[in-house]
């Protein structure tokens, strides 16, 4: 069975938001610039409240950060 993943689009909401550096969105988030980083490549997966407070940020919905793909396996 292979794992579900949550993805995200934060490097392209940067981008669009005047190519926030993760820094800047580490400090707005209130957590480290290696937080973002790991989240950016899907090697941590942000507590709810914190995907929140990152969607927040660029004034968008959360859906609009951060998807949930199942993977093969029963439901």
């Amino acid at each position: 069975m292979k794992k579900s993943e949550i993805t995200n689009n934060i490097r392209t909401l940067r981008f669009f938001a005047q190519e926030m550096t993760q820094q800047v969105l580490a400090e707005k988030a209130g957590v480290s610039r290696q937080t973002i980083i790991a989240i950016e490549a899907g090697k941590y997966s942000p507590s709810l409240e914190l995907a929140f407070r990152i969607a927040e940020v660029f004034g968008v919905q959360i859906t609009e950060v951060f998807g949930y793909e199942a993977k093969g396996g029963d439901k």
